[in-house]
């Protein structure tokens, strides 16, 4: 790294499970003084040993004590020792009874002992500082606490067992062999060292380039299933947006009436089908109107549509096509970057709309009857196979954040254009430190060389006790 890491001269705490009523809450101190200070505050009901007198890994059960001796609560104490730690350091976790009150009362007896309160995010810096995980793994286990479903789980978990890391590890020792190869001609021409191939060196770094490429790649599916599908409920007026939205949401989001036009802005709401998360946005119907306050709803709706993930474009299949139904179709297949399913709505009544229309202008049809809750199970799998790709391909299984994408991105581009340096005859001097911001912005992604400022933002956004 490029700042020093001195060890830690002070001792944190801070309560990691929420702050609301539960079973239990978890108190952790970490630091030299983490076992010290927990024998002024615990007193063993078996009296046998204090916690600096513990093994490592165990527990004892007994009273919590306040600084002037008060008893707090009864729980239980676990011992961990350094190194053989969460953060690498001596902790104690002080599992209380989880009401808010008591909890911080146990905490301020911490507190009032000598541990102050920890940052966002301490203890897992600590661990990456002391070496207990790589910044790759240490970013994941905010994207395991955060996960909403099946699927971003497994791939923070990959994270979080290594994966990133030792994909990124291997672009970074080839790209490394290379300027080895490199910097020894350069340095030392008078041991008439064989001058890197072009060729040769092209073809590497092409292959390292594609590698990098499709790890890049994973961030578009991380940050869908981190952050929900932004997703746009689409139609005509008194299609059956609404109905189709509460549905979705369990819930009356939206008001539902025979009249056209009920809905005139945006309805916003986050649902879960299945393992994903879905933002819903229910819109105005799309069509002309004299309306001004119903414009102005039609028109925040086409904007919406523009910068989606999905749109649910919604035709009712009691009525035949109208032109707004065929200015959405439109607008579905011109749409840059942004999926869309077609739902024909109403199927339990008489059926006037062109199908075939519908079925040649998009790729995914469903039928469905929101009013009698049908075709919901087609629609999460629709979805499923838009957005969530199952394969054995290490790269479609990684969990992908924005800072790590940038670094990946700024590597590529520094590959590509040393690429081209080859191509055009620049000299191997001028490839070479091309080639070295590369490797620096790889190393910068692991966090094997960064800075303190990168640090400290990456555990910014993290959760206290965390």
């Amino acid at each position: 790294m490029q700042f020093s890491v001195e060890k830690f001269s002070d001792t944190v705490a801070a309560i990691s499970t929420p702050r609301a009523a539960g079973g239990i809450s978890v108190i952790r101190i970490s630091g030299e003084n983490a076992l010290s200070i927990a024998d002024k505050i615990f007193r063993s009901v078996s009296g046998k040993k204090i916690p600096s007198q513990m093994e490592g890994y165990t527990c004892a059960y007994g009273k919590f004590m306040s600084a002037s001796g008060e008893e707090l609560d009864d729980g239980i104490l676990t011992v961990f020792k350094a190194p053989h730690s969460y953060t690498g350091e001596d902790i104690a976790e002080l599992s209380c009874h989880g009401g808010i009150y008591v909890t911080e009362r146990v905490l301020r007896a911490v507190y009032d002992n000598g541990a102050i309160p920890a940052q966002a995010g301490e203890f897992t810096k600590r661990a990456f500082l002391n070496g207990k995980l790589t910044l790759t793994q240490a970013e994941s286990v905010m994207d395991i606490i955060s996960a909403q479903g099946k699927a971003f789980h497994r791939r923070a978990m990959n994270v979080r067992d290594g994966a990133l890391f030792r994909e990124i590890s291997k672009c970074s020792s080839r790209l490394l062999t290379l300027l080895g190869e490199i910097g020894a001609w350069i340095d030392y021409p008078e041991d008439d060292i064989p001058e890197v191939d072009s060729n040769v060196m092209t073809d590497n770094l092409m292959g390292i380039s594609a590698q990098l490429q499709n790890i890049s790649h994973a961030y578009d599916n991380s940050r869908i299933l981190r952050e929900g599908i932004d997703t746009v409920i689409a139609g005509k007026p008194n299609v059956g947006k609404s109905t189709l939205m509460n549905l979705l949401a369990g819930c009356d989001k939206s008001i539902v009436t025979d009249i056209a036009g009920t809905t005139r802005d945006i309805v916003e709401e986050s649902v879960r089908l299945g393992d994903v998360v879905l933002r819903l946005s229910d819109t105005a119907g799309l069509h002309e109107t004299g309306d001004a306050v119903e414009s102005v709803g039609i028109e925040r709706a086409r904007k919406k549509m523009q910068t989606a993930d999905l749109i649910i474009a919604v035709f009712d299949n009691s009525t035949s096509l109208t032109d707004d139904d065929n200015e959405l179709i439109e607008f579905c297949k011109n749409a840059q970057g942004v999926k869309a399913i077609a739902c024909i709505n109403k199927t339990d009544m008489d059926n006037k709309l062109d199908r075939e229309i519908i079925i040649n202008n998009f790729e995914n049809v469903i039928e469905i009857s929101a009013g009698n809750g049908e075709g919901i199970n087609k629609l999460q799998s629709v979805i499923y196979s838009l957005f969530i790709t199952e394969s054995n391909n290490i790269y479609d299984d990684l969990a992908v954040n924005e800072r790590q994408k940038q670094c990946l991105d700024r590597a590529i581009a520094c590959i590509n254009e040393a690429i081209t340096a080859v191509h055009n005859g620049i000299t191997l001097d001028a490839v070479n430190i091309i080639l070295d911001d590369a490797e620096n912005y790889l190393l910068e992604l692991t966090g094997e060389r960064t800075t303190e400022a990168v640090v400290n933002e990456v555990f910014s956004h993290f959760c206290v006790g965390k």
